[in-house]
């Protein structure tokens, strides 16, 4: 039942009025979402808010390495003092590179890594797509990508397709390794070389091609190894 003498002209305000009478454990978040899914509110309240902004293509990717998605996959059980991976995909040959990491890790952390496994081995990107977790929105990695004539593209909200390309890599790779790891799963960081390799070497459903083929214009060659 709705309490109408509470009257929701406003988020903060029923909230005001509602401590004084109730409280149970997440109350804040439980008459926040309510009031979003209110349709007497949705109907009859002016919109005070800016308008929201329309949706944009991504670039068209012109080559490898020109546009990359990046995602953390976080919540591992810690692997030498791993407990995340941070997974960057080459937009245009769907090549995954796999960087154990700290949940934890600082914007420059983050810069730290991208130099070392991105630009001393593929160059300097046009663009990277990312999700807004907060490390990726931070001051520091906004300027250093201003700098470097990065261009930023952020994902919307609810709109996934946006780093899809991270997103199905993330499935792929934690398939694989959940398939490998040992029991107490602290071996992880241990697989993470041999899981990009398996994914470089994967045809792609959308290219029809392997990313390594894509890159390399050929397949690596097992020629030299024989299985008995």
């Amino acid at each position: 039942m709705t309490y109408r003498w509470l009257a929701t002209l406003a988020r903060r305000r029923p909230l005001s009025s509602s401590r004084g009478i109730f409280h149970w454990a997440g109350m804040n978040q439980i008459i926040k979402d309510y009031l979003f899914s209110c349709q007497q509110c949705s109907r009859n309240k002016n919109i005070n808010h800016k308008k929201f902004g329309l949706l944009n293509h991504l670039q068209i990717i012109s080559g490898p390495c020109n546009s990359l998605s990046m995602e953390f996959i976080t919540q591992f059980l810690l692997s030498s003092n791993f407990d995340s991976i941070l997974l960057f995909v080459d937009r245009f040959s769907k090549m995954a590179i796999c960087i154990p990491a700290y949940g934890t890790i600082t914007a420059l952390d983050l810069a730290e890594i991208f130099n070392s496994n991105v630009f001393l081995k593929h160059g300097l990107p046009v663009s990277i797509v990312s999700d807004r977790v907060c490390l990726f929105v931070s001051s520091f990695w906004t300027n250093l990508c201003q700098k470097l004539k990065i261009s930023r593209d952020l994902s919307t909200s609810s709109h996934l397709e946006t780093d899809g390309h991270t997103e199905r890599g993330n499935q792929i790779l934690e398939q694989y390794l959940w398939m490998y790891v040992s029991y107490h799963q602290d071996d992880r960081h241990t697989w993470l070389p041999l899981a990009e390799f398996a994914f470089k070497n994967t045809e792609h459903s959308s290219t029809k091609k392997s990313p390594f083929f894509t890159i390399y214009g050929r397949n690596p060659s097992f020629d030299s190894i024989h299985i008995s």
